[in-house]
C-alpha cells in the first residue's frame, strides 16, 4: 500500500534541491565537466533541472581559458563514439528495421547534442547557450578541431530559431523603451547615436521589424528597416533626412539594413525569413507599393582593392591604363572629387566584383551578395556617392548596391543561384562588364 506521507515527503524534497541554490568554487572546470556526466545520466528531469542550472550558472564564471578548455574537453568527451556506430551499423545491415536505424542516427549523433539540449532546460538556458556559441565562435579561428562542436550548435539551433516558432513584431515609437535601447545598441549596418535617430527610423514613411523568440523576452533576434521612396533609394544620406515624402509618389520599399542581433546565432539563416515575410507584411498593408529592392553596403570591397595591382585593374578596364592609386591613400577625403571623375572605372571594378571574384565553393565572395542572390533578388545597379560617410568609404569607397526583388521570380533566382551558382543582373550592371 502506497505512504501517502513518504511520497508527499519525497516531493518536498526534490523540490528543496530543485530551488535551493548550490554553492560551487567559480571557474571549476572538474566539477562543470562532472556536472555534465550527471545530466547525460539517467537521473531523472526534477534533478536534471538542477544540475542543468548549476552547469549554466558555472559556465558564466569560467574565465575564457577555461572557456576554451571546456569546449575542446565537451567537444572530444562527448563526440560520437567510432566503436559504437560500426555495431550500430552492422546490426542496421543485419535487420534494416526501425528500431535499429533509430539505434544508429543515436549512435552517429554521439552525445554533445543531448547535453545541450538537456542544458536548454536550465532558467534563462536558451540564452546562455546562444552567449556560449558566441564564445565558442571567437575561438574557432585558431581551434579547427572545434568545427564539430559548432555544427552542433548549429543544428540545435535551427531546429530552437526556426521561424515557426518565432514572432514577427512591427516597431514603433510605442515599443517598450527597453527593446528600442536595445535596437540602437544591435543596429550593424547603419550606427544610430541616440533615440532621435532611432525615431526617424521609425517614422511614417518607415518600416522596422524585428523577429523575436518566446525564451528570449525583450531580445530582438534579427530586424530589417525599410524607407518607402519613389523609385529604389540611390542615397542613404538622402533616406536618413528628416520625411520628406510629402507630394511624392511612393512605389518602392527600399530595404536598407538587416541587423543580427545575436551573434551567437550567427550562420543560421534567419534573415532570408524575414525579408520575404517582410515583403508580404508590407503588400498587405500598402498595396500601391510594387516595387521590393535595397540600397546594399559593400563589406569588403575596399579590402580587396587594396591587394590587387595595376595589371588586373587595368584589365577589368579594357586594359586602358588608368590611375585609381588614390583610393589606396590613407588619406583619402570624404567626397573626393576624383572619385566622381573616375566613376566609370570604378563601376566596372565593383561589377567585377560582386559578379567574377569567387570564393572556394564558387560563389561571390562578398557576403552581402550571396546572402540577397540566395534570396532570390537579382543586382540591379551599383550606385557611387551613395554612403558618403567614414564607414561607407572604409566599406567601398561610398559605393553601394541596389538589389532588386522582383516578386514573380524570386523563386526561380534562388534556384538558379543556389543550385547553378548563376549571379543574376541587370542590363545596367551588364555594361560594366568586360565582355
Amino acid at each position: 500500500m502506497l505512504d501517502l506521507k513518504k511520497i508527499i515527503s519525497s516531493i518536498a524534497d526534490a523540490g528543496q534541491k530543485l530551488f535551493k541554490k548550490t554553492n560551487f568554487k567559480k571557474n571549476d572546470l572538474d566539477t562543470i565537466i562532472s556536472l555534465c556526466d550527471d545530466l547525460l545520466s539517467n537521473k531523472g528531469i526534477v534533478f536534471g533541472i538542477t544540475v542543468a542550472r548549476d552547469i549554466t550558472n558555472l559556465y558564466q564564471s569560467l574565465s575564457n581559458e577555461n572557456k576554451l578548455i571546456f569546449f575542446k574537453k565537451i567537444n572530444e568527451r562527448y563526440k560520437p563514439n567510432i566503436k559504437d556506430v560500426n555495431e550500430a551499423i552492422n546490426k542496421f545491415q543485419n535487420s534494416q528495421d526501425e528500431k535499429n536505424l533509430s539505434d544508429l542516427f543515436n549512435k552517429a549523433e554521439g552525445k554533445r547534442r543531448e547535453l545541450f539540449r538537456r542544458m536548454n532546460i536550465a532558467p534563462n538556458g536558451t540564452s546562455i547557450i546562444v552567449k556560449l556559441r558566441e564564445d565558442l565562435l571567437k575561438f574557432l579561428k585558431n581551434n579547427k578541431d572545434l568545427t564539430p562542436l559548432d555544427k552542433d550548435l548549429r543544428h540545435l539551433f535551427k531546429a530552437w530559431f526556426n521561424p515557426g516558432f518565432l514572432k514577427l513584431e512591427k516597431i514603433t515609437w510605442r515599443t517598450k523603451a527597453l527593446i528600442l535601447e536595445k535596437i540602437i545598441q544591435y543596429e550593424r549596418v547603419h550606427q544610430m547615436r541616440d533615440m532621435n535617430d532611432l525615431k526617424r527610423r521609425l517614422g511614417e514613411d518607415r518600416r522596422f521589424f524585428s523577429y523575436f523568440h518566446p525564451a528570449l523576452e525583450d531580445e530582438p533576434i534579427i530586424f530589417v528597416q525599410v524607407a518607402l521612396t519613389e523609385g529604389l533609394g540611390k542615397s542613404i544620406q538622402e533616406i536618413m533626412k528628416p520625411d520628406t515624402s510629402t507630394g511624392k509618389k511612393i512605389d518602392t520599399a527600399t530595404f536598407y539594413s538587416i541587423s543580427n542581433c545575436q551573434e551567437g546565432l550567427a550562420r543560421v539563416t534567419l534573415g532570408h525569413f524575414l525579408i520575404k515575410r517582410v515583403l508580404y507584411e508590407i503588400q498587405e498593408e500598402l498595396p500601391n507599393i510594387k516595387t521590393f529592392g535595397t540600397l546594399s553596403p559593400i563589406p569588403g570591397f575596399a579590402d580587396w582593392f587594396m591587394f590587387q595591382d595595376e595589371k588586373l585593374i587595368n584589365e577589368i578596364n579594357n586594359n586602358n591604363k588608368i590611375d585609381l592609386s588614390f583610393l589606396k591613400s590613407p588619406n583619402l577625403k570624404i567626397g573626393e572629387t576624383k572619385i566622381v571623375e573616375n566613376k566609370e572605372h570604378i563601376l566596372k571594378l565593383v561589377a567585377h566584383y560582386l559578379i567574377k571574384e569567387k570564393d572556394k565553393n564558387g560563389y561571390p565572395v562578398g557576403d552581402v551578395t550571396r546572402f540577397h542572390l540566395r534570396n532570390g533578388a537579382l543586382i540591379d545597379d551599383i550606385i557611387i556617392n551613395a554612403n558618403v560617410s567614414e564607414t561607407g568609404y572604409k566599406r567601398s569607397f561610398g559605393v553601394m548596391v541596389n538589389y532588386l526583388y522582383e516578386l514573380k521570380d524570386i523563386e526561380k533566382n534562388h534556384e538558379e543561384f543556389v543550385n547553378k551558382k548563376t549571379v543574376i543582373y541587370s542590363n545596367k550592371v551588364k555594361k560594366y562588364l568586360q565582355s
